[in-house]
């Protein structure tokens, strides 16, 4: 399980991302969600749903569907659509039967999607080895005005991939408002034992409206 996660934050490319998601997507939320008490998911759902998160709701880096669960264990009842660029995660989420919609797509580029979203919500997209902040322009381009977005965003990406600047430039150009960041814990205690590395890694959820 930690030779996972460690390959999954040193990932250089598409293919790479596709072999790792591949062969993880069937012990995923097992040997890697439950055994490290991945708590994210539930972290960025618990911001959207304080906030006032409405549907419908894309999730965009969906994987096998831990977030758009901890929506629904929250009271989401609006339609939710899953996003993500494997599709055997998607596959391993569509039997849960949690979504209305499964897209497989890269969200660094634009989306083939109609601008339909009150929410866009993200868990564990935006980290080492995956999707920097040239996405959220995608993102913007689907959502509603006033659409609700929780994302997480790794702390130790945060400035060296230039979430920060980003933010701060879609803000001034009115992109974006009401920017909150929330400060949470990625694992639970379980994760000491098994990935000391990563144990205390942390997030933040950043918790915006589109204009």
């Amino acid at each position: 399980m930690m030779t996972d996660l460690n390959a999954a934050l040193t990932l250089t490319g598409p293919d790479a991302t596709l072999a790792l998601y591949r062969d993880w997507a069937a012990t995923y939320d097992g040997g890697f969600a439950t055994d490290m008490q991945y708590n994210l998911p539930a972290h960025v759902a618990a911001a959207f749903m304080a906030a006032g998160g409405q549907g419908p709701v894309l999730d965009v880096g969906a994987g096998t569907g831990l977030l758009a669960a901890s929506l629904r264990q929250m009271g989401l009842t609006a339609p939710i659509d899953a996003l993500d660029f494997s599709q055997d995660m998607l596959d391993v989420a569509a039997k849960k039967r949690l979504y209305s919609g499964l897209y497989r797509a890269d969200v660094t580029q634009p989306l083939a999607l109609p601008r339909r979203y009150n929410g866009i919500t993200s868990s564990g997209t935006f980290t080492a080895g995956h999707v920097g902040p040239v996405a959220f322009p995608h993102m913007l381009d689907i959502a509603l005005p006033g659409a609700l977005f929780a994302l997480s965003i790794n702390q130790r990406v945060w400035t060296g991939q230039g979430f920060d600047t980003a933010l701060a430039a879609l803000t001034t150009s009115n992109r974006i408002r009401d920017l909150h960041m929330i400060d949470v814990q990625v694992y639970g205690q379980a994760a000491r034992a098994l990935d000391p590395t990563h144990a205390d890694d942390r997030a933040y959820v950043a918790l915006f409206r589109a204009v």
